[in-house]
């Protein structure tokens, strides 16, 4: 599994931001460290950050990433990878503080490469940008880095969908429709199965998403009443299908009870 070390200036803010993501992970939790503070108040040290990623490696992850919050804490980071006594992959991610940590630890949850955990925590802005393009008009098209998280986790590029395999279509019933808990749902349940599962938004034409990518199904911009399309390519395409179906159909849990 890949390990995170989490690089920020404030203590206090790191925890909280690890609280959140952990929230999203339903399962088994992979190793995650803070490099966060100096001396007891604000600050980044490199070689706490060194300390982190050799505890993280010798956990035995195969992998690290990094999560910074602000410009200097990359330079921290930078200089830890020149201290540390590990020789683990490490990579330092550019995407945000929150989002990324959240994306990213999802992500390394449900098994995914160093490749995809990083191209998710770098991508993971993009679940916002459909919400803020209403308040602010047209947007440019989206950074390559959400095309190549959405090729690593194993999805068409935008506009493009694989001949299924298997293909169903469930309409959303949860009140909040598909936001971080449900979309982390779906993550977990394709991990399993031998398929490559993309959702698509049919009420609103989107371009299919990787059902591996948290961020991609966020950035689908589903609400209740919403029609999702299901689809899967694989030797377990219809088990798969099926497992996201049925999340659909029981509402992600959220459904009050009769």
């Amino acid at each position: 599994m890949i390990g995170v070390v989490a690089v920020s200036h404030s203590a206090a803010l790191a925890e909280a931001a690890v609280e959140l993501a952990m929230q999203m992970v339903h399962g088994d939790r992979p190793p995650v460290r803070l490099a966060a503070g100096a001396d007891g108040g604000f600050g980044t040290d490199a070689a706490a950050i060194a300390d982190a990623i050799d505890e993280v490696a010798e956990g035995g992850a195969e992998g690290i990433v990094i999560v910074t919050d602000l410009g200097s804490a990359v330079l921290s980071a930078e200089l830890a990878l020149e201290l540390r006594a590990s020789d683990v992959p490490v990579r330092i991610s550019d995407g945000p503080f929150v989002e990324g940590l959240t994306a990213g630890i999802v992500r390394a949850a449900t098994g995914g490469s160093l490749d995809e955990v990083v191209s998710e925590t770098d991508a993971a802005l993009t679940a916002k940008q459909p919400r803020a393009s209403e308040a602010r008009g047209p947007m440019p098209a989206p950074p390559a880095a959400t095309s190549a998280a959405a090729a690593s986790a194993g999805a068409s590029p935008p506009g493009e969908a694989p001949d299924a395999d298997a293909t169903v279509e469930a309409t959303l019933r949860n009140p909040m429709g598909l936001h971080s808990r449900p979309a982390a749902l779906v993550v977990k349940a394709v991990a399993p199965f031998d398929a490559r599962v993309t959702v698509s938004n049919a009420t609103t034409g989107s371009a299919p998403a990787s059902a591996a990518s948290m961020i991609g199904l966020l950035a689908l911009g589903a609400a209740e009443g919403h029609r999702l399309e299901i689809s899967a390519v694989g030797r377990e395409a219809d088990q798969a299908v099926e497992a996201v179906r049925k999340l659909v159909a029981d509402g992600f849990g959220e459904l009050p009870s009769a």
